[in-house]
């Protein structure tokens, strides 16, 4: 896929330039200085060499085919600069020039009909607004970016040229190896979801690395990242929001979600890992693109130095990685190599005068320890060190099995070590921390690949009854929901709604307490009140007809007062439930992505401390038992200090029954059932309060 942008065999230049201080002229250099093997089609109007290069006043001139033209003409020139591409054979062209969807709505209408006509005729485009594609194991360099790093088994992919810029000037210092480097701009064509799936087939790529301000096609996005995420990692930095995401919500799940979470859900669901910062996408690239990935999460640190190894230790608990005490038999060998005063738990620390093989000695009997999933060799410059021959030991005895990383602190002392590692594909980080959080989605990787094959379940429902509520709220432009028709939604799904009906009056209030039977609860019912509680709407564990009624009464008049212009249904009246944990279960439908759940306990849990984990629909019960343990309340509900815990198991089922309501009917944008009660196991979970709102596309 793609072939004809990442590895042409006949590339074209048009507006090629002799000046200097032209793009044009920068990509005329980086092409012939940069080996490439291809044929260069230089297109300048008066020139007749570039570089040593034939110039031709036209493709028309040139008169042969091309695989690839870059054009970098004044906006005004460029659509003509396509046609005379696609009239010579182009299957891909590279806009470079500025100044179209970015700058306003007449940009981005020229931009528009670029696009048209590329399809009209099968061409693809990459930009405009980009620095172009580098490819070094082609030796293609057709951007104008002015440094170029050694071939490397990592590409990226980035919708910001200047990014590029600094990735690649960064890369070179570093001696850090890239494959490609695609700068797609303004994507009015290709895009992330194209150069991650070429990617993902490119033989020379190992690792996929991206920075990405948006994603354009969600659901082609899942499916495409999956896929490569499963023969291959990538690693993204997604930064701002979208305008789309924005939205007004009316829901605690659609308040609590954002486009951020929704594109951590998107990854998380397809194998992305997400890097935090710059730093983070190449400390992730450099040990995937080097390391296999770790079997488990236990990992051992060698060190010469106490504080730093603590440092490791802190980050790995802090990260929650297992730092394993070595097996018996380990330590044995460890005490016959190393002097009485070193440590042999973990940290294993060799001591500050510890030379190259002592270090040596101690990482060869860790590394053939099946206990151990990953090593980490933690050095600092002292006496006996010598960083340099420390790191061609290193890797020298590395076997390969299982993943090293190294964190040689300091400046000049460990410099030239640290060089060597980056030669002998051993990663390298200034600090412990960021090895460790290296090691962390590596293994967090390797965890997503070993997951059991995606099986949905599908349960037995009532769709004609979800249908009725459905169209008789499109029919009257109702977008809310109440709870009597929400909660006729979820029994038709088999969530346990305990007895109830609407009452208009205080008479059908104690009739409809009289037929359910004592206790019960009196709620409001109106469209415009969203949260009762906050109207003296509700109340609870009513035990005769004429506390129903005086309590009907008396909500009434209040309510009125709160909200005088409130359209007053009536109350719900509801048999009182039994006791038990009170959570909260949502949805709400991200403009990208779709349906994304929602989870957490209720009360102060949702409300002060937003303890909730969210996942894209449509999820399975593995996924489902992992949005419970996302919480850091999920102690709770397994039974801390002593209180039993709750049914796991109906939870997981309830976001799985969720999960098929939010793909069987994408009319609901946002649900919650708030609270839904769940006890011990043997009791019935049951949902005590619901609500939807419809999305207005449905009107």
């Amino acid at each position: 896929m793609l072939e004809t942008l990442l590895y042409p065999r006949t590339v074209a230049v048009i507006g090629a330039s002799r000046n200097p201080e032209k793009v044009g002229y920068a990509f005329m250099h980086n092409l012939t200085r940069g080996g490439f093997k291809g044929t260069i089609v230089p297109i300048n109007l008066e020139a007749s060499e570039i570089l040593g290069v034939k110039c031709y006043k036209s493709l028309a001139e040139y008169g042969g085919k091309i695989d690839l033209s870059v054009v970098v003409v004044g906006g005004k020139y460029v659509r003509q600069a396509i046609q005379d591409s696609i009239d010579a054979g182009a299957k891909t062209v590279i806009v470079i020039t500025a100044g179209f969807k970015e700058v306003g709505a007449k940009g981005a209408e020229a931009e528009k009909e670029l696009v048209a006509l590329c399809q009209a005729h099968g061409v693809r485009m990459m930009g405009p607004n980009c620095l172009g594609v580098l490819n070094t194991h082609h030796a293609m360099n057709a951007t104008f970016a002015p440094t170029v790093p050694p071939p490397g088994r990592i590409s990226v992919i980035s919708q910001s040229g200047a990014l590029c810029v600094a990735i690649l000037d960064w890369a070179a210092s570093q001696e850090l190896g890239l494959g490609k480097v695609i700068s797609f701009g303004n994507k009015a064509d290709l895009n992330e979801v194209d150069f991650i799936q070429a990617l993902a087939e490119d033989k020379e790529t190992r690792v996929i690395a991206g920075y990405l301000e948006s994603i354009k096609e969600g659901d082609k996005f899942l499916r495409v990242a999956e896929q490569a995420a499963g023969v291959k990692p990538v690693v993204v930095l997604k930064v701002g929001t979208t305008q789309a995401g924005a939205k007004a919500a009316s829901s605690h799940t659609g308040s609590l979600a954002g486009a951020d979470i929704a594109y951590g859900a998107a990854f998380k669901r397809s194998g992305v890992i997400r890097a935090e910062n710059f730093e983070a996408l190449f400390d992730y690239a450099m040990a995937f693109s080097t390391q296999p990935l770790p079997a488990g999460e236990r990992v051992c640190v060698i060190t010469n130095a106490g504080g730093p190894g603590i440092m490791a230790a802190d980050a790995a608990e802090t990260m929650g990685l297992k730092m394993v005490i070595p097996s018996d038999a380990t330590k044995e060998r460890l005490r016959a190599v190393l002097p009485p005063t070193a440590s042999f738990g973990n940290p294993v620390d060799v001591i500050g005068d510890a030379e190259p093989e002592r270090y040596l000695k101690a990482f060869e009997i860790l590394q053939e320890d099946d206990t151990i999933d990953a090593i980490l060799v933690v050095a600092t410059p002292q006496n006996m060190t010598r960083p340099l021959e420390l790191a061609e030991k290193l890797a020298a005895a590395n076997k390969g099995k299982k993943p090293l990383l190294t964190a040689f602190m300091g400046g000049q002392e460990v410099a030239a070590g640290k060089a060597r590692l980056m030669e002998l594909g051993i990663p390298n980080y200034p600090a412990p921390d960021r090895a460790v959080a290296a090691l962390r989605a590596m293994c967090d990787y390797a965890a997503w690949r070993r997951r059991p094959a995606r099986i949905v379940s599908r349960f037995p429902v009532n769709h004609r009854r979800v249908d009725r509520v459905i169209q008789w709220h499109i029919r009257s432009e109702i977008e809310q929901v109440g709870e009597v028709e929400a909660k006729d939604i979820l029994r038709a799904y088999d969530f346990k709604i305990l007895p109830g009906a609407l009452a208009k009056d205080a008479d059908e209030a104690v009739e409809v307490a009289n037929r359910i039977g004592y206790p019960v609860v009196l709620k409001i019912s109106s469209p415009d009140i969203i949260h009762k509680s906050d109207f003296g709407g509700v109340r609870v564990n009513l035990a005769a007809a004429e506390q129903v009624r005086d309590a009907f009464d008396l909500m009434m008049l209040r309510v009125q007062r709160r909200a005088p212009n409130a359209f007053i249904r009536g109350a719900y009246v509801e048999k009182m439930g039994h006791r038990g944990r009170e959570v909260i279960l949502g949805m709400t439908r991200d403009p990208q992505f779709g349906p994304m759940l929602m989870f957490g306990l209720g009360g102060i849990f949702v409300e002060v401390m937003k303890d909730v984990t969210f996942h894209l629909a449509p999820i399975t019960q593995e996924e489902a038992m992992q949005m419970l343990m996302g919480t850091r309340s999920y102690a709770l509900l397994k039974g801390a200090r002593g209180q039993a815990p709750v049914d796991l198991h109906a939870l997981a089922s309830a976001l799985q029954r969720i999960s098929q309501l939010a793909t069987d009917y994408p009319e609901i944008r946002e649900l919650d059932i708030n609270p839904y009660i769940v006890g011990e196991v043997g009791t019935e979970a049951y949902a005590a309060d619901a609500r939807m709102t419809l999305s207005k596309l449905a009107n």
